[in-house]
């Protein structure tokens, strides 16, 4: 039997939840004490069925596949006896006592800063969120999200690109891959970053874990930063719970038209941070590296681009604003598009991409 066995055990007994396993662990001190306390022990803590869980043998396959797959490299166990467990996490109101790993786990003990999102993410958001992470990862700050579609992907490949890397906290067990069109971006954060979960191998994509793993998001980080987020977003969950543990809160302002502009202002409204860089994030925390300021590439001006004001505009007021006709300005549109430097939305509007 290896030392994470009595762990195991307690991580596999189905209905006993991170509360309670906090609870028999500060009760007994020990998984092995909790173990063998017997039912008149444990009965103080638990319910019947509970207790029933615990006392019963572990389901043979579901350990040994939990073996293997800490048998294999890259992958590991931790828990709230471990010295590595991270600091942060101790700080909060429910730490988990035990997180799959699979990866750097050593990033859970380094500066961090999260950001989070709409999945739905405009191609502009897209673009902010990979940037600011970028920027913070290379001031050496490691960069936390979810793993979702939209902006907590683009900021994982912002924060890879940079020094600090990228750590996704995930809502299943770390034997599947959920949403699967992150597939490539999981294994590249497995090989460089880190994989995390508390839920046990095998875990289903269930709505009520993803609260639970936004409060770990939050949790590891010195601050969260939201960079689209519509009102009833779940980004806004992440941002409500940053505030219950003592982190800041930061926003990216957009178009008051943008319906995912509006979560961001309200939690400006709030008190959170309206941040227009990655250095106001730096210097409100009082981290002491610092970026050099961006240097824009020179460019000569474009009548259309100049037309775009930042918010989502329709074919026939860039026509007004610009005096072109229809097709010259259709024409214009799409050669900008291809370019990269517009995108073209729903409802035939356009935004330029900064």
């Amino acid at each position: 039997m290896s030392a994470l066995d009595p762990w195991l055990r307690l991580a596999l007994a189905p209905g006993v939840g991170n509360t309670s396993l906090i609870r028999l662990l500060t009760a007994f001190g020990s998984p092995e004490a909790v173990l063998s306390s017997g039912r008149s022990g444990l009965a103080a803590h638990l319910t019947p069925a509970q207790c029933d869980a615990l006392l019963a043998e572990p389901d043979a396959a579901q350990l040994d596949a939990a073996q293997t797959w800490l048998a294999q490299p890259g992958n590991s166990l931790m828990t709230l006896a471990d010295a590595d467990y991270p600091k942060a996490l101790l700080e909060i109101a429910d730490p988990p006592a035990m997180l799959y790993c699979k990866g750097r786990r050593s990033l859970l003990d380094q500066p961090a800063l999260g950001i989070v999102g709409s999945r739905n993410a405009t191609p502009q958001g897209v673009r902010d969120a990979e940037a600011f992470a970028h920027a913070l990862s290379d001031a050496g700050l490691t960069i936390v999200s979810g793993l979702a579609l939209g902006i907590d992907a683009a900021a994982h490949r912002g924060g890879l690109a940079g020094a600090g890397s990228s750590v996704a906290i995930v809502g299943t067990g770390l034997d599947r891959i959920y949403p699967a069109r992150n597939k490539a971006l999981a294994h590249q954060l497995a090989e460089k970053g880190l994989i995390v979960s508390e839920f046990a191998l095998g875990t289903p994509p269930l709505p009520g874990h993803f609260p639970r793993r936004n409060r770990l998001i939050s949790g590891l980080s010195r601050g969260v930063l939201v960079v689209e987020a519509a009102p009833d977003s779940g980004s806004l969950i992440t941002a409500r719970v940053a505030t219950e543990q003592g982190r800041e809160v930061f926003a990216i302002p957009g178009s008051i038209h943008s319906p995912l502009a509006r979560g961001c202002h309200a939690l400006i409204k709030q008190g959170a941070k309206l941040v227009e860089s990655a250095a106001d994030i730096l210097d409100e925390l009082a981290w002491q590296q610092r970026l050099a300021p961006p240097t824009p590439p020179e460019s000569p001006r474009d009548p259309v681009l100049d037309a775009l004001d930042g918010a989502p505009t329709t074919l026939d007021t860039l026509a007004q604003r610009t005096g072109l006709t229809l097709d010259a300005l259709s024409a214009k549109l799409l050669t900008l598009e291809l370019d990269g430097r517009i995108a073209s939305l729903p409802g035939g509007r356009y935004q330029k991409i900064h």
